[in-house]
């Protein structure tokens, strides 16, 4: 069968993007065909029909309005697929100019995936959307990562085993990696932490090649002047801008310079311990319950994009980290300064993402007045810290936000307060900015008003006042007299301005240069307005975006003021305190306490948090606290917070406690909590050893390592002796600071033998056979798990509960006397099950003293009824 001309024109500009769906623009639609339409109707649950026939076989169809497109490329990307979108590159009218069964010229404008999303409505607006890359060239590897929502561009030299914890740290959309071997390495990265992959051919990664590509990006003739670069790292950086060249079809992002990171300018967190300390997401993978949505005050996008960063990327800089706390320090001790400031950003829109919609053309007029309001209220808020003295970090990201005063002007003049969405509707520029425009309006939306005005005019002329302007289909307008009044327009005074056109019975009708004039304006006025403001709309474009380099600078300085005013009304309402952070080996904390768990404590109008004391300072080699006690006495909940305590204040953050002074911390690691790895083949317990190798491995003498449980997902020996020789290691081999939390009460004769290592313990009582968890972390170890009363708590039958305390007691009686555990299965009595319930005897008849008190509601008693009562009482007991 013939295959149609339009069908043709789809299959060719399919083959060119196999792996993804094409969006093929057909008037009011972007219609879909073959697999992709079966495959679409299905993800976004849309009819399938179909349209004609290919080599005898019916060709599925769907399709999706233009006008509600984004939802569905959402929805798509979401479920792991690229689009391709196929636009019309001219009206249909332009296409019959070559022939009445020309197709119109289609061609792929955009290529849309998760790592190239610009538009509001496919992105989350307080998160960054990083699009990575990785090259490895030689014997090095880096790391290039940018987004061109905001501009944002990274690189960094990492060796392959840090891939994985960097990866855990940009979360990124898309992964940008060579084809073959690195693909083949990173395909279980990817798969693990969910990152869609995407490989391109080993051109795209060719060094010499990328540098080109970077000086043209930038418009310089080295790359010198922002920084020395491995080849690896150039290599990243250029198969990022090729992979944009190819998905934005030649318009390329507004990309700020390359920023050069290093390793170890930030606190080295592995993918396990972001995952065990929920730092930006919980277990569960949403963002509440995490410490990022505890912690989040912020009011604009930018500010808690840079907060999201901060918490995954702490410090290692004390210079850094002072300066920060210092910032905080100046809002803190002033609240009124932090609340001025705070109202002020609230206004202030994302300008980041409205410059990069501009450069890529995706841009609307309400992007333009989203730059117009954001300066507005920079220029309050520049006003407004004028009148004090600030630190250097404040005094910086305020003075970003001057300069601006001729675009200011500018756009204040001529655009609308309310600008519509998009360019074509018109109506965003200001009435009186363009007379051009002014007229064309008035013209458009009053013309018979300025009809009726040129028609006064002519009665005024010509001295007849019955004189008509009127139109019709065949003359348009026209002059309508008379023909008792002809003969005068006709005479030689007024036969140059009235032309005739048209005599009838009874009228004889005229036009005129100015009516015919006139009558082209207001037929064009509609698209002349139209016009006009795209022009326009394209000169207020390119102003910004002259500036777009001092315009980014700006959107910094607003997100350095959210993030410091933020923290500082955290830090006010939560009664957190300013940390000391040096450059000792010190970690000792007084009154910590885990800001998630209090908060959900305070949601929930329970008792409130417990706060605790801890000490890990250390002069020279380890210093480990061994934290033993019961299960859901809040071992886990002390580790975690101190942890978090670490962290937050090399963030530049007050940190929840009394007091804390923290050594800076190198590296972060965490064993809490345990869970299997079915899709990799691991149980629980390689898992926990997994990430035991891992700590142990890496952590250096500056680390800070938290450990829960080692060893109980195996024999009982087994689990003591690897937990044993893991403390050991952590004393005298990693050197490290950590808290070690375990049920292996043997253990704690360690604290005897290791200088480095101190005995904790989590405080509780027992009160008539039942357990009551106090939460306090004190010096000294636990006698016993209390595991049996926790069963009990949980909801075991009580005839289980019996058993096991029968059992414990005699496996313990056993230890005492010397057998260890080598007690017989033999020496325990069977398990007996509970005898069946006995008929009760039939219940007594209640004494006067007994009904008397059962009469009793002393709330509701007099202080004279109350001793009244008591005098019956006494008088019945001796009765």
């Amino acid at each position: 069968m013939t295959v149609t001309p339009m069908m043709a024109q789809y299959l060719d500009i399919k083959a060119q993007y196999p792996d993804a769906l094409l969006f093929y623009r057909m008037g009011d639609f972007y219609e879909m065909f073959f697999e992709d339409a079966v495959n679409a109707a299905e993800a976004l649950d849309i009819a399938l029909t179909k349209r004609g026939k290919h080599e005898g076989e019916d060709i599925p169809m769907c399709g999706v309005p233009v006008h509600a497109a984004e939802g569905y490329l959402l929805t798509l990307i979401r479920k792991g697929f690229r689009v391709a979108v196929g636009e019309q590159m001219e009206s249909p009218a332009e296409a019959k100019k070559r022939g009445y069964k020309a197709v119109v010229k289609r061609d792929v404008v955009r290529l849309v995936t998760p790592g190239t999303l610009t538009e509001d409505s496919l992105l989350e607006a307080r998160r960054h959307n990083f699009l990575v890359a990785y090259s490895e060239l030689r014997d090095s590897a880096a790391l290039a990562w940018a987004d061109i929502s905001t501009g944002a561009f990274h690189v960094m030299p990492v060796a392959r085993v840090r891939l994985s914890p960097e990866l855990a740290r940009l979360a990124p959309s898309e992964l940008i990696v060579a084809d073959g071997p690195v693909y083949d390495h990173c395909l279980p990265l990817a798969d693990e932490y969910k990152i869609p992959l995407t490989p391109l051919g080993k051109a795209s990664f060719d060094s010499t090649a990328s540098e080109k590509r970077l000086c043209t990006l930038f418009n310089v003739g080295a790359l010198d002047g922002f920084g020395t670069f491995q080849r690896a790292e150039i290599s990243a950086m250029g198969a990022l801008i090729d992979y944009l060249e190819i998905t934005q079809k030649g318009k390329l992002p507004l990309l700020q310079p390359p920023v050069q990171e290093a390793e170890d300018r930030v606190v080295q967190i592995d993918a396990a311990t972001r995952r065990n300390l929920e730092l930006t997401r919980s277990l569960s993978g949403a963002r509440a319950g995490s410490l990022l949505s505890v912690i989040d005050r912020t009011v604009t996008p930018g500010g808690a994009r840079l907060l999201e960063q901060r918490l995954s990327s702490p410090s290692r800089s004390l210079d850094i980290i002072a300066a920060r706390l210092e910032a905080l320090d100046r809002v803190h001790s002033d609240p009124t300064l932090g609340t001025s400031i705070r109202d002020n950003l609230r206004k202030t829109p994302d300008m980041d993402r409205a410059l990069s919609r501009l450069a890529l053309e995706r841009a609307g007029p309400r992007d333009l007045a989203a730059i117009r309001n954001a300066l507005t209220q920079g220029e309050a808020i520049r006003s407004f810290l004028a009148n004090y003295e600030l630190p250097h970090l404040m005094a910086g990201a305020a003075a970003n936000l001057a300069g601006f005063d001729a675009l200011l002007d500018l756009l204040d003049a001529s655009l609308v307060a309310e600008p519509p969405l998009v360019a074509r509707d018109g109506g965003f520029i200001a009435e009186g900015y363009n007379p051009e425009l002014d007229e064309a309006r008035t013209l458009r939306d009053e013309g018979r008003s300025v009809i009726a005005g040129l028609q006064q005019q002519y009665a005024e002329l010509t001295g007849i006042s019955s004189i008509k302007i009127k139109h019709n289909n065949v003359l348009g307008y026209f002059v309508e007299t008379t023909a008792t009044h002809a003969e005068k327009m006709l005479s030689q005074s007024l036969s140059e301005t009235f032309i005739h056109r048209q005599t009838t019975a009874n009228q004889v009708r005229f036009t005129t240069v100015e009516l015919s004039e006139l009558e082209t304006k207001i037929l064009n006025a509609g698209n002349l307005a139209l016009e006009i403001e795209k022009r326009l709309y394209q000169t207020l474009s390119n102003a910004i975006l002259n500036v777009a380099a001092r315009l980014n600078q700006a959107a910094r300085g607003f997100a350095e003021l959210d993030l410091i005013t933020a923290l500082a009304d955290l830090a006010r309402a939560e009664n957190w305190c300013r940390p000391k952070v040096d450059n000792s080996r010190a970690f000792a904390v007084t009154g910590g306490r885990h800001p998630v768990v209090e908060q959900a404590l305070r949601q929930q109008g329970g008792e409130p948090f417990v706060a605790n004391d801890c000490d890990l300072s250390a002069t020279d080699g380890a210093a480990v606290w061994l934290l033993t006690g019961p299960n859901m006495a809040g071992k886990s909940t002390f580790l975690r917070q101190n942890a978090l305590i670490a962290l937050l204040a090399q963030m530049g953050s007050y940190v929840p406690a009394e007091t804390a002074h923290v050594g800076l911390v190198s590296q972060l690691f965490s064993r809490v909590g345990a869970s299997d790895d079915l899709a990799r083949g691991r149980s629980t317990f390689m898992v926990e050893m997994v990430e035991t190798a891992a700590i142990l491995n890496q952590a250096d003498d500056r680390a800070l390592v938290i450990l829960d449980e080692i060893g109980r997902g195996t024999a009982t020996y087994d689990g003591l002796s690897i937990a044993w020789a893991t403390l050991e290691h952590l004393h005298e081999v990693n050197r490290s600071r950590a808290l070690f939390a375990t049920h292996y009460h043997e253990l704690t004769q360690l604290a005897a033998k290791l200088p480095g290592v101190s005995n904790a313990t989590v405080s509780v009582k027992e009160w008539e056979g039942e357990v009551i968890f106090l939460h306090e972390v004190r010096k000294g170890a636990a006698d016993r798990s209390y595991g049996v009363q926790v069963a009990q708590l949980a909801g075991l039958p009580a005839s289980v509960v019996a058993r096991a305390r029968d059992v414990l007691d005699m496996l313990e009686r056993s230890s005492r006397e010397g057998g260890g555990s080598s007690i017989q299965i033999d020496d325990l009595p069977l398990f007996a099950a509970a005898p069946p319930p006995q008929p009760q005897p039939m219940a007594s008849v209640p004494s006067a003293v007994e009904t008397l008190l059962g009469d009793l509601n002393p709330d509701d008693l007099s202080p004279r009824e109350a001793l009244e009562a008591l005098y019956r009482l006494k008088e019945a007991s001796s009765s």
